[in-house]
C-alpha cells in the first residue's frame, strides 16, 4: 500500500512508500543555521537515507535556502532551510523497456525540505519533486 501517489512532469507515476519527516533544526545545540550547520545537516540525511533503504539509489533535491541576515558572524552569513527535513522511498514500474512489469519495478530514495509538514501527493506535490529525472537516477529490481 502506498502513502500517495505523485505525477512527475515527465507524466510517470510514482508511489511513496516509506515516509519520514523531522524538523530540520529542531535538537540544534548550539550556534545558528548557516552554510556548514545545513551542510552537516544534508549530509547526515543522505547517510540516514542511503543506511535505511541501501538497495534503492539516493537522491537529493537540492534545498531552497534563504539569507534573512546577510550579517557576518563566525561561521559567515545565517542561511535557512526549510523547517521540514524529509527523507521518502519511492516506486514505479522498471525503468528498462524489456523487463517484465509483474516481475520488475524501480526505487529510489529521496531527500528533500519543504516548508510544511504534509505528505506529497498528486500533481500538486512540490515541483522540486515532480522534476525528478526518474530514468536517470531509479534502479530496477525484481519483486
Amino acid at each position: 500500500m502506498s502513502l500517495s501517489h505523485i505525477v512527475l512532469s515527465s507524466g510517470r507515476s510514482i508511489e511513496l512508500t516509506e515516509l519520514r519527516m523531522s524538523s530540520t533544526y529542531g535538537g540544534m545545540p548550539e550556534g545558528y543555521p548557516c552554510k556548514p550547520i545545513n551542510d552537516m545537516k544534508i549530509s547526515g540525511l543522505l547517510r540516514e537515507a542511503d543506511s535505511a533503504s541501501p538497495s534503492a539509489p539516493v537522491h537529493l533535491v537540492p534545498p531552497f535556502r534563504e539569507y534573512p541576515n546577510q550579517a557576518g558572524r563566525a561561521l559567515g552569513p545565517v542561511e535557512v532551510l526549510p523547517s521540514v527535513a524529509c527523507i521518502g522511498v519511492f516506486h514505479s514500474v522498471a525503468v528498462a523497456a524489456g523487463l517484465d512489469p509483474v516481475l520488475h519495478r524501480s526505487a529510489l530514495t529521496v531527500v528533500w525540505f519543504q516548508p510544511a509538514p504534509a505528505v506529497p501527493s498528486g500533481e500538486d506535490a512540490d515541483p522540486a519533486l515532480r522534476i525528478i529525472h526518474w530514468d536517470e537516477l531509479a534502479q530496477d529490481y525484481e519483486v
